[in-house]
């Protein structure tokens, strides 16, 4: 797969425009961002551009698979353009802070369902739930607090 955004664009049959690469940089800069977030960073970066052509340019590229949309329980859709593995991500409860987190190396026992029902499993996605060290932190300085 080439890494150059026009080429992956066009390796996908999608024309090269303005609005496309900024969404592709915008997730790029910013991993596990929520679109609205993206519409920002997209503005910041092209100037005017509308809600809905983020959005849209976002539902393409994910249906595409050029960019993955995860959704935690309670979350606003996110997305980042780590693709094409079986990752899995850790989400703070309190700030909704999203990191990756790579599969079990050689086993993963996530792919290995009790009973598959018949189907051919290729990819599972986990979320883990805590609390983030600065969440974390700041309720410890808050309860020690006076």
């Amino acid at each position: 797969m080439p890494t150059d955004p026009k080429q992956v664009l066009r390796a996908h049959g999608l024309h090269v425009t303005a609005p496309r690469l900024a969404v592709l940089a915008a997730v790029s800069s910013r991993p596990h961002a929520t679109a609205d977030e993206l519409v920002e960073l997209v503005r910041a970066g092209i100037g005017s551009v509308s809600r809905q052509a983020v959005f849209d340019t976002l539902g393409t590229l994910s249906d595409l698979g050029i960019i993955r949309r995860i959704q935690p329980a309670r979350s606003a859709a996110r997305y980042e353009d780590r693709v094409g593995d079986n990752h899995h991500h850790l989400v703070c409860r309190a700030c909704g802070h999203t990191v990756d987190v790579d599969c079990a190396v050689d086993y993963r026992p996530c792919l290995q369902a009790s009973d598959d029902h018949g189907f051919l499993i290729d990819e599972a996605e986990v979320i883990y739930w805590g609390i983030c060290p600065r969440c974390r932190d700041a309720a410890a300085a808050d309860a020690s607090a006076p």
